[in-house]
């Protein structure tokens, strides 16, 4: 549990209807392999004791007495379990039936939570059956103990911060206003559902939607599950469609049209940091607030983590998805600077052209800026200025590419003016230490803006929120633009934005000089070359970028302390990265990130694309003088 992870099961026996000591039996064998597997909160389905499809047989004092046997049953045959567990069940309550469901820990019963809204319909006549479920608990008499039953019930436990359960029963979450939404307000940070529903042509699709849009809605992990085989089939078929959702994300479900068992791991602090960021999820967590608040005890053990984390989390894994995002992203950027030009009345832009992947990104963007905006593109001046290290390879696929656009470009070599910078400030030119380097970034700086200057033009910021991240930029110099186009886009997602667009420009020439710039080496190329090659990587510097866009993705849109996102990247990377360069990088990561605050203090405007952004008027306001202590406090416990 350790870092707010807990194992969780939604898990559907094959039952027989009308047999509560077979169904007893087989829920017992289900339950303890799902805790063998770690769960700790484990969800059967909605009336599963007796079947959901008992009819009439529910009126039958023989049956309900035989359910509430064989719960006493299941709740003794797995008192050595650690867990929460949620059964379905039929039970009388000062003479009316219910269709209940009972959560219990250790031989212990915790809750009767009846179903509140109850379908009378087509094919179910629950109303035929069962009673509409209270809110508000009242307390009742099972074997000797009193125990809360009603709607308004909060099972909470402090095995992990934040840690509260709510339950509803199928058509409850079908209705307009379901009970998981004054449940998830008042503190629940999971809600369970036991559930029996039938399956129809297209049904799958909506349920699926419904679950995952709920988690979403109500910022939670959504456990459902469902009837499946051994339900009768006189009318209806019950495809066991058992599902963990958090947040909108469907993290496992079972095969359709069997009975089986979901189990995944569900994040309760993310859940936590979500609804402190979401404003406008207002809890009503007050003292007379109408809801029974019952604890229940786990023990705090290690959860041994099978869910995966994308080793490229603003990548889409999904080629079709991918693409659609790249479609997307780069309308977001040149709707924004099109933008930008209407409001300016400008026609002219000025970009530096490097050859490498961000300033090719930021021209295809303002290419199609300037095709939506009606511009020649003749007005797009793309400005090559090689000096000590600049290679052949990147000055000729600058040059092919604003050919290839359609764009003016001028070529002004800086290596005179650089040395004549050095000479006025005293800087021996041997010495390729950072003055060097960043005498010609802002040599570079100098050249676009006064360019922009003089042809009435905005000059096009290139730089990557990856580089903005750890601060690699040179401070006034390509830190700094008219409109940033690329400040929203991490680095590894503008090599598959640049790939997309040479595999869709519909242009064989220009795509292959995109796939050369592809294959390029990251670099910002200030030191000489050697034997013509580019001399200065930029990931040998300050590390790989799919660790740093890992890092900088869990550290602010999921609000991850350093030993989680370390213990996540661990499992992530097994196999491209050991422990000791996955730390080394990370600490690389906090400390450039803190020290480098006050670059990003004072960006220039540019469109933000996705849920992580650094832009100081919005998503990160920062002080630039924050310390990291308290981060670096725990990065020096990781080994």
């Amino acid at each position: 549990m350790r870092d707010g992870f807990l194992k969780v099961a939604a898990v559907t026996p094959k039952i027989r209807v009308a047999d509560p000591e077979y169904n007893a039996g087989v829920c017992i064998d289900a339950i303890k392999a799902a805790a063998f597997e770690g769960a700790k909160l484990i969800v059967l389905p909605e009336l599963v004791l007796t079947g959901y499809t008992c009819g009439d047989l529910f009126l039958q004092d023989t049956l309900i007495n035989e359910a509430k046997e064989q719960l006493c049953r299941v709740i003794l045959e797995t008192k050595d379990i650690d867990a929460l567990i949620f059964i379905g069940l039929p039970m009388e309550v000062n003479g009316k039936l219910y269709n209940v469901a009972a959560a219990f820990s250790h031989a212990c019963v915790k809750a009767f939570i009846p179903k509140r809204c109850l379908p009378n319909y087509a094919e179910f006549y629950e109303m035929r059956h069962f009673a509409e479920g209270n809110k508000e608990a009242l307390f009742v008499d099972f074997a000797g103990q009193m125990v809360p039953f009603g709607g308004d019930i909060l099972l909470q436990s402090d095995a992990i911060e934040g840690l509260c359960v709510g339950c509803e029963i199928c058509e409850d979450l079908w209705t307009p206003d379901p009970p998981s939404t004054a449940l998830a307000l008042a503190g629940a940070t999971v809600i369970v559902n036991l559930s029996a529903s039938n399956e129809t042509v297209g049904k799958a699709e909506y349920r699926r939607n419904l679950v995952s849009m709920t988690s979403s809605r109500l910022l939670c992990a959504y456990i459902y599950a469902s009837a499946a085989e051994g339900e009768s089939t006189q009318d209806l078929v019950f495809s066991g469609h058992n599902m963990i959702a958090e947040n909108g994300r469907i993290l496992a479900q079972t095969k359709r049209f069997e009975a089986g068992t979901a189990i995944a791991d569900i994040d309760i602090k993310r859940l936590n940091t979500e609804r402190r960021r979401m404003t406008t999820f207002r809890t009503t967590l007050v003292p007379d607030d109408g809801f029974t608040r019952v604890g229940f005890e786990l023990d705090k053990t290690e959860t041994d983590l099978k869910r995966s984390f994308a080793r490229m989390p603003f990548v889409p894994s999904d080629a079709l998805k991918r693409a659609e995002r790249c479609e997307e992203i780069l309308a977001i950027q040149s709707f924004g600077l099109k933008k930008r030009y209407e409001h300016t009345g400008l026609k002219t832009a000025v970009i530096g052209l490097s050859g490498g992947l961000d300033s090719t990104l930021a021209l295809i963007v303002t290419v199609k800026a300037f095709d939506l905006a009606g511009l020649d593109r003749k007005g797009i001046i793309a400005v090559t200025m090689p000096c000590f290290g600049t290679t052949d390879r990147t000055k000729n696929n600058a040059v092919m590419l604003a050919e290839a656009f359609g764009c003016e470009l001028r070529t002004v070599n800086i290596a005179k003016s650089v040395r004549q910078h050095f000479e006025d400030i005293g800087h021996d030119e041997s010495d390729h230490s950072v003055t060097y380097e960043n005498g010609q970034a802002r040599e570079r700086t100098q050249v676009l803006m006064d360019i922009a200057n003089k042809e009435n033009a905005l000059v096009i910021g290139t730089g990557d929120m990856s580089e903005l991240a750890l601060g690699w930029a040179t401070y006034n110099g390509d830190h700094m633009s008219m409109y940033g186009v690329n400040a929203g886009v991490p680095k590894t997602l503008v090599r598959h934005l640049v790939a997309y667009y040479a595999d869709t420009c519909g242009n064989e020439k220009l795509a292959g000089v995109l796939r050369d710039v592809l294959a390029t080496p990251v670099s910002p190329e200030l030191l000489p070359p050697e034997n013509g090659q580019i001399s200065q990587k930029t990931e040998d510097l300050v590390g790989p970028y799919e660790l740093h866009d890992f890092f900088l993705y869990y550290m602010l849109r999921a609000g991850f302390a350093p030993d989680k996102i370390f213990r996540i990247a661990v499992l992530s990377f097994e196999g491209e990265y050991d422990r000791e360069t996955i730390l080394k990088w990370l600490k690389t990561f906090y400390r450039r990130f803190f020290a480098q605050q006050f670059k990003r203090s004072c960006l220039p405007d540019g469109p933000k694309v996705g849920t992580v952004a650094v832009s100081p008027r919005g998503d990160l306001r920062m002080p630039s003088d924050a310390s990291r202590a308290a981060w670096q406090k725990i990065l020096d416990r990781l080994a």
